[in-house]
């Protein structure tokens, strides 16, 4: 008899954070690995939930320790290249760009970016995710809403 495991999803997941100034404009860090922004996250480790590893990004990132307050989407983004992604956003306490340190291992820079600007920065998926919740949509599919 096969294995009814055998067929479950089994997908990477990940966490970011999604901090917006008084001015309606996002944070985005730069990672020094790749030529696009991001928002501060990355992957859940083993044995840790969602809002732990967003937690745990923003304080390796960005230097200062933010708890998520609420989700504001989930993504299921499945590619080609690395397999299926379920990713969380979360919106956390506001942050004061002076308490900001970014480490210059893994980020070597932050910025704050108008939600017109995105494409500029970060690739496209992101920003249609970022936008989505920005119009009010939490279960998302390639960053779009899908219900």
């Amino acid at each position: 008899m096969a294995d009814p495991s055998a067929s479950f999803a089994a997908p990477r997941v990940a966490a970011g954070a999604l901090f917006v100034d008084d001015q309606g404009r996002v944070l985005l860090v730069h990672p020094t690995y790749t030529a696009t922004w991001d928002i501060p996250g990355g992957y859940v480790e083993r044995g840790e939930s969602p809002a732990a590893a967003c937690r745990r990004e923003v304080r390796e990132e960005l230097g200062i320790d933010r708890s998520p307050r609420r989700l504001l989407a989930v993504d299921w983004a499945p590619g080609d290249g690395d397999g299926d992604k379920l990713l969380f956003l979360f919106a956390c306490a506001p942050v004061d760009p002076a308490t900001i340190r970014v480490d210059g291992a893994e980020v070597d820079e932050w910025r704050w970016v108008a939600l017109a600007d995105l494409d500029d920065y970060v690739i496209d998926r992101l920003a249609r995710r970022i936008r989505s919740v920005a119009d009010g949509h939490a279960y998302l599919e390639h960053g779009l809403s899908a219900l």
